[in-house]
Order: C-alpha cells, then structure tokens, then sequence
C-alpha cells in the first residue's frame, strides 16, 4: 500500500512515496524534492561472504531522460559512470559505511536511479536522504538515520541547498553529512574561507541535517520493519589471551619503525611468526582453519591496538613525531623540458610529480552530464599506479579512489584558477603518484600549485593541503589530533580530514571519519592545527618558487586576443568553414587543420578571437588574414583598389579579399562614358571612393568622385 510522507524543509517540499515501487527490494523509496525525482533501494544478500571485509556497494545512476538529453556518441545509450556520478556515489557511501557494524559479512547494495533533476534542487543530497531511509525502513542492520545539506555563503549569508542562481554568487560550496548527533562526512570548496567561516557554516549544516534525520525517524518508526540480529563472529578468549601474550611486544617494536617499507615488512613477519606458531600448536586440532583464522584477526587488532595506545595514552606517534609535527619537505620544479611545466613535491614518503599542460580554449572537455555546465577549462587528474606503494596491481582505466582524489585537488587549485578573460587556456595538470605513505591527494595539490606556477599560469596564490587524523577512545572519549598522518595512521585512526587553503584561507576540505560523529570542539581543534601546518608547508614551496613566472615556456602555445564584430563570425568561418580552413592552411603552411603544426583559432561568441601558435609570425599572418575578412567599407573614405571585371554598365573593384564592390559607368569618369573598357582593365589599380550600400547589400564604389581636385578642375577645362 502506497504511503506518502511531505515535509516543508526552508520553504521546499520534501516528499518521500513508499510502497508503490520495486516492492521486492528490501527497502525502496521515491524522494521527491522540488522537481528533482529519486528513487532509492536497498537489497541485502542471502549468503554470507567469506571476506574480512564489509561488501558494501553504492551505486548512483545518471539517467539522462532526467534532464531531457540523449546521450552523446554513437551507442545512444548510457554506459559507464561520469565523473560526476563516481563522486556522488563516493558522497554517499562515506557518511553511511560508519552506521554498519564492521562485522557484517552479507553483501548490501544500495542503488540510487535519477530520474527527474531541477537544478535548483541536488539530486546527490536526495539520493542521501533516500539511501539512509530505504536502509532505514528495512530488516537491514543501520544504524541510522543520516542525511545531507549543501551550505553556500552569499555575501555573509550562509544558505542551505542554493539554488543554481545562487551557486553563481556562491563563495562557498560545502556539503555536510551528520546524524542527528553528530557530523561524520565533509566536502567542500571554497574562496578562501578562514577557519572561522568554515566552522560557523559547518555548523550552521548541521543544524539541518537534525531536522532531516528526525523527518526520517518519524517515517521509519510509522512503516519500517524490524532489524534481523546477524550471527557475528566472536573471538575465543583463551585464543586471544594466548596470541597477546605471544605477539605484543614484537609487534610494538615493528610499528615503530620509521620506514615504511621496513616498518610493514616487520609488521608482516610479525604476523606470518605468530601464525606459523600457532600452526604447530592447533596442528592436530580439527577446527585448526578456523582458529587460525582467528589468530589472523587477533594480531590484526593487536596492530591496531599498539597503534592506538601509543597515540592516545603516551603521545608517541609510530614514526616518532610529535603530534602537529610535518614529515620532511622538500620541491622542485622544471624537471622536464618540454613540458610546459612540472614540479615534484615529497613530504615523507609520499611524493607526487605534477605537469601542467596549457591548450587552447577548443579543447576545453565536453561534459554529457545532468548538471547546467557543459564544459570544463581546468582539469585535474590523478594517477596511483601499483609501484608507488611497491606492489604489483591492475593498470587501466582510473577507478573510484583516483576520481576522488582527483577531483578534491581539482576543487582546491580552482580557486585560485584566472578566468578566462585574464588567461584564455584550456588547463590540464596531471599527477603522478611516484611515492605513497599517506595523503598523496594533498601532495597532489602542492605539486600542482608548484606547476601551475612554473608554467607561468597566473594563478591567485599557491595553495597547499595537509591531512588531519584522530584517535579516540571510544569510552572515554579521550583523542588525539595528528597533522600529516601517514599511511598507518590512517588506516588505524578513526578521522581522515584533509584541509587545503592558501595563506589567506581554505580553498578545499575533504572529511572521512570510522566513528559515527565528530564534534565541534574537534572540529575547530583540527582546523586550527592544519593551519599552522599549511602554512609551514607554503613557506618551503615559496623557497622553490614564489609566484607564477611572468612567460610561458617556449614550447606552450602562444595566445593573442582581439575583438571583431560579432556578426562577421560567420564570414570568418565562411560556407561549411572553407574560410577559417583556408586562414589556418595559408598562415601555418600546414595541408590540414589537424595538422600538428596548425595554427589555432577559437572564435567566441560576443566578437572575441583567439589565436594559438608557438611561432610568433604565424599568429601575426592568421590575424591580419581574420582581419582582411571582417574589414569594414567606411562610407565615403578613399580606397585603392583593383579591378576584377569589367561590363557594359561599369567594373568590379576588390578592395581586399572578399571586399568587392560596384563602379557604375556613370561613376567612372567626370565626362560621360560609353564603354568602360575604355577608361580600365582587368587588373588596373584605381583610386575609388565608397558611396555606401544599395537595398540589396551590394557595395557601390565612385572613380569619379574619388579623382584628385586638381584633376578634376583640369577636366572642367577641356
């Protein structure tokens, strides 16, 4: 039986539809907010999964009948995720992974369709309420409920879910996930932001989601079904008590060592040691598989205890560093010649290789897509190949982890990107990931900013990023802030919380956290801490390079922008582009326009052309051609022209290329003339004068009127 339940969230219907669709699922719901339509499912499996991890998978599906398109391409159909929906499905998993017990072991998917988008109304923010509610009305176990907001800020304003209008005006664009508790998901971009700002607008989400969450428990205790008690794996305690005894104090001395290839080394021997130990003991027992599993699990949690109680109890950190201290940093630029620029920066061991590639504005990317933008002209990607962590791996096309820590340094060094007016390229920077022992997305963003600099991309500062960990007890509440944690700490902490800024402020913040909330006494302790840490950071860069070099390399395209009349773009591309083919041929010497060595032209759509070469000359030659075709007749000015054909009623005059106008007979000569052909020729150069255009948009030219004075009394004489 269809149910339905509506909300007035800040003067906006939210409306929730059950029992109406995809029925056999576990959980189904359609979200309706505004005109933006959502249906989300939930589906646990039958089957228990042999993993020691929990198979949980989010999906979000960008239908394109959405937003009326049909996709690009020739297959018509959509295919695999964009971007877009990669980062969604990202946005979503993150906040609920932490309101599943960790033991569980059946398999969940949750399934987000888009089926109707507003743009003034986020589909990602409705595709989170629907999750955590679909979860929240099934037999599933979830701890929820969890919802989302989008704060902007307009002016000194903060507004929750800005309309598209409103994103426009935007300084900040921040999405926060929390339970009615608690925050525990962070995302935003932002123009400089203080840390103050950042705080107040956090918080201000927050008190939103509570409203959000509390919609969803009223619906959840009206319809939603009992949660089923899974069977969860219990530890025998004599097992645990013998492989503590057994493994502690070596696995103590392994973590802290401070290389990290030594350090996990020691850490497997460990390990592989005290499994191979208790092989012998269990040798003869017949449930000897599946004690060994458990020692397998114990001295994993040993690992992580020892890594815990170090931090929280005796502030030691595994490698011997303070808490708010920073690995070694150290950068370079100009590494690679031709490349137009490139950078290496390395903090510990985690060290990304940054190139900056400038394009013209034509080769900005297209996106097909269901938001209002369509192109892009700054592009960040990311690459983590297996070697930087010394491992062997699967190399093809970029998975979900690359997308994000792409797209969180794309958002960070977009701040600080000129417009298009001030600099009018195409940007790409690619990061290599040559090295990884924790946050190579923000050693992403220093190379970059380092890059962009030495590429002589005007950029409005450089920007840094450093990532925050914690460690809490989960009794006593008790926790530790660590700056620039490393891969253990991470993997064995319960916050990854990553700030970028520049000195001014903070341009990008990215947060994952293991627990099911952060405080704001955490929250401010955190910022507080990763700024002092970025602005360390921007002091080293500074000393490698200050500010964005003044010329561009000698192997980035060359740029010249000027202004024609906008109704003279369509003569400058001509009948099918057979002029702008003809312009790019002629100057570049090329045979065709794809030609490497051709010259490139961008026309806009307000008058503006812009011309790309790395040869100085060509770029000259291709204006002064583009020039030639929108040249304009100034009624009654003096031109010298040749003639081109000569007729009965009088000659034809180019004045340039593709400028030709009319001399009538009786415009020919000051006494009367009876054949043309008698007064010029065919390729005779003659002085005319421009008397305008006739209803038919033909130019009419005078000889006549156009012949010196003192010619012309000399003709009055005779």
């Amino acid at each position: 039986m269809k149910k339905v339940f509506k909300y007035d969230f800040l003067g906006r219907d939210l409306i929730v539809e059950v029992g109406e669709l995809a029925k056999q699922a576990d959980g189904a719901v359609l979200v309706r907010y505004g005109d933006t339509v959502v249906l989300s499912v939930c589906v646990m499996g039958k089957e228990v999964i042999g993993q020691d991890f929990f198979p949980l998978q989010v999906l979000y599906q960008e239908k394109l009948y959405s937003v009326g398109k049909i996709p690009g391409g020739f297959i018509k159909r959509e295919g695999r995720p964009s971007d877009v929906a990669t980062l969604a499905a990202r946005l979503i998993d993150r906040p609920i992974r932490p309101m599943f017990d960790e033991n569980l072991r059946q398999e969940i998917q949750v399934v987000n369709t888009v089926l109707s988008v507003d743009p003034d109304n986020s589909p990602e923010m409705a595709a989170l309420f629907g999750t955590s509610l679909c979860l929240g009305i099934s037999k599933i176990p979830f701890d929820g409920p969890v919802a989302g907001v989008i704060v902007g800020k307009i002016g000194d304003e903060l507004v929750i879910n800005p309309t598209a209008s409103q994103v426009e005006l935007s300084s900040l664009s921040l999405t926060v996930a929390g339970t009615k508790d608690a925050i525990c998901m962070v995302e935003a971009g932002a123009s400089e932001l203080s840390e103050k700002e950042m705080l107040e607008a956090l918080m201000f989400g927050e008190k939103q989601i509570k409203e959000l969450c509390k919609f969803e428990q009223e619906i959840i205790e009206e319809i939603g079904e009992e949660k089923i008690e899974l069977a969860k794996a219990e530890l025998d305690p004599d097992i645990e008590k013998a492989v503590i005894e057994y493994a502690t104090n070596d696995m103590l001395k392994a973590i802290q060592i401070k290389s990290k290839l030594e350090k996990y080394a020691a850490i497997d021997e460990v390990k592989a040691r005290t499994v191979e130990n208790f092989a012998e003991i269990y040798a003869d027992d017949e449930n000897k598989e599946e004690k060994i599993a458990q020692v397998e699990k114990i001295v994993n949690l040993i690992e992580a205890r020892e890594v815990r109680k170090l931090i929280i109890d005796k502030k030691i950190r595994p490698d011997g560093r303070k808490m708010d201290e920073i690995r070694p940093l150290s950068c370079d630029i100009d590494l690679l010649p031709r490349t137009h620029g490139s950078a290496l920066f390395t903090r510990g061991e985690t060290q990304s290789l940054a190139v900056t590639t400038l394009g013209a504005i034509g080769e900005h990317q297209i996106l097909d897509g269901l938001g209002l933008e369509d192109t892009k002209r700054f592009m960040l990607h990311y690459n983590f190949p297996a070697f930087s962590v010394g491992e062997t791996g699967r190399y093809g096309a970029p998975g979900r982890r690359e997308i994000g820590h792409g797209a969180l340094g794309e958002r960070a060094l977009a701040q600080v990107i000129p417009s298009e007016e001030e600099f009018p390229y195409t940007i790409r920077v690619v990061s290599e990931i040559l090295e990884s022992n924790g946050s190579s997305s923000q050693a992403t963003i220093c190379a970059g900013s380092l890059s962009l600099m030495a590429a002589g991309v005007p950029i409005k500062a450089p920007v840094a990023g450093i990532a925050m960990g914690l460690i809490q007890d989960e009794e006593t509440k008790k926790y530790t802030i660590l700056t620039d944690i490393q891969g253990l700490e991470d993997h064995m902490g319960d916050m990854d919380f990553k700030v970028a800024g520049t000195k001014k402020g903070i341009c990008a913040l990215q947060m994952d956290i293991k627990i099911k909330g952060v405080t704001e006494k955490i929250l401010k302790e955190a910022l507080a801490q990763a700024k002092k840490a970025r602005l360390e950071i921007l002091d080293v860069m500074s000393k490698c390079i200050k500010e964005p070099r003044k010329c561009l390399s000698e192997y980035a395209p060359k740029i010249e922008t000027f202004m024609i009349n906008p109704e003279k773009i369509k003569d400058v591309i001509g009948r099918g582009g057979e002029m702008i083919t003809k312009i790019i041929l002629e100057a570049s010497q090329v045979k065709t326009v794809n030609d490497k060595d051709a010259v490139k032209v961008d026309l806009e759509d307000d008058g503006r052309v812009i011309i790309y070469h790395q040869d100085a000359s060509i770029i000259a030659k291709t204006r002064k051609m583009i020039e030639e075709v929108v040249r304009e007749v100034e009624i009654n000015a003096i031109y010298t022209g040749k003639v081109t054909k000569v007729e009965d009623f009088g000659c034809f005059v180019e004045l340039w290329p593709n400028c030709e106008g009319l001399v009538h007979v009786s415009e020919l000569d000051l006494k009367r003339v009876d054949k043309p052909k008698d007064i010029v020729s065919v390729g005779d150069k003659i002085i005319v004068k421009a008397l305008g255009y006739d209803n038919r948009g033909r130019l009419n030219l005078s000889r006549k009127a156009a012949l010196p004075k003192k010619e012309i009394k000399d003709k009055k004489k005779d």
